[in-house]
């Protein structure tokens, strides 16, 4: 059987409120208590859990990340970027998911209140200024990934940006009458995304058809599904005048806009927002996001704040580029052709 600290106090004739001093550096314990105390330790063979001991210090050194998904690409991808960075650092990662059907705010502050972690990671959690400003009071360390707050560091893209990015290219390669596959409509990278494509269609002179921006039934993951993006093309097909051509606010929903067009026997040029790993594969066109980047930009910001609270609040927006592969109509067919790297222009 594993000695506790109860053997040790047994056996150094002490309390264990002074061996637990002794395991947490404390100046309030004689040095010739220490050393009795650590030797009967080394005796036993007993060694502290580091947990324990950083708990009672107030001092994890643990970063935790909470995210609504893992199962999820754009989060594995971010999380990967997290991962590898840490790895520079003296800091470990633990992840908390959280379910976007529950009520995320007290979720997430029932995580940071806890004290399970010197500071903390959230990722594509959408709450209101308001609500942030609730989370703001706990007074920890937050690092916003697809967020923003203007109280705390964030990282994102720029959703508006690359979504006229895209549009304006189906625009510039003579489609008029495109749809957009949204997810969940209040949530802030569809609210973006969905301008952007609006104000590419105006600043083109196109009429914006309301018909022609759908989304699906499936609101699981806020709607960033490939069922979501399947059902939202089936809408789009059945339109009396379907699109020629269109924007997916999701490389994962496009993919099952693609399933869509090819049970329908229909085709049409299509653009995705992200790059995931699968894209290439599949000849997607995309809007480019750095997911991995993103990852490892938090975990320097999170470090860099948890050495120094004076630290500036920063705002990082990384701008999108335009990934043109088989699916993009100036491609079309050619899916064998090297993929190429466009600047987004905004």
């Amino acid at each position: 059987m594993n000695p506790t600290i109860y053997d040790i106090a047994r056996e150094a004739g002490v309390s264990i409120a002074t061996v637990s001093r002794v395991f947490n550096d404390s100046n309030c314990v004689t040095q010739k208590t220490r050393e009795k105390v650590l030797a009967v330790s080394n005796r036993l063979g007993y060694h502290p859990r580091a947990l324990a001991q950083s708990l009672a210090r107030k001092k994890t050194r643990i970063i935790t990340v909470i995210v609504p998904v893992i199962s999820n690409y754009f989060f594995m991808e971010v999380l990967a970027g997290m991962q590898d960075k840490i790895a520079e650092y003296d800091y470990d990662l633990q992840i908390f998911n959280v379910k976007v059907a529950d009520n995320l705010l007290s979720q997430t502050d029932h995580i940071m209140k806890r004290g399970w972690g010197e500071g903390y990671i959230v990722i594509s959690i959408h709450l209101g200024d308001s609500e942030w400003k609730l989370l703001h009071k706990n007074k920890v360390p937050v690092v916003l990934i697809d967020e923003y707050y203007s109280g705390f560091d964030t990282i994102s893209v720029d959703s508006i940006e690359g979504a006229y990015a895209a549009t304006s290219h189906l625009i510039e390669q003579g489609y008029c009458s495109l749809g957009m596959i949204c997810a969940k409509l209040d949530s802030k990278p569809i609210v973006d995304r969905v301008f952007g494509y609006r104000k590419a269609l105006e600043d083109a002179g196109i009429t914006v058809n309301s018909d022609m921006i759908v989304t699906g039934e499936d609101m699981e993951r806020d709607g960033f599904t490939e069922s979501n993006g399947y059902e939202a093309m089936s809408k789009l097909i059945s339109l009396e005048k379907s699109p020629d051509a269109c924007f997916c606010a999701s490389d994962i929903q496009a993919l099952g806009a693609i399933k869509a067009m090819r049970d329908h026997n229909k085709r049409i040029p299509i653009i995705g927002f992200d790059d995931l790993e699968f894209s290439e594969y599949v000849g997607l066109s995309t809007m480019r996001q750095p997911m991995y980047e993103m990852g490892a930009l938090a975990i320097e910001k999170m470090v860099e704040r948890l050495e120094n609270k004076e630290t500036d609040i920063t705002h990082t927006v990384f701008s999108p580029d335009l990934i043109l592969r088989a699916s993009s109509p100036d491609y079309a067919g050619l899916s064998k052709r090297e993929d190429k790297s466009v600047p987004a222009q905004g």
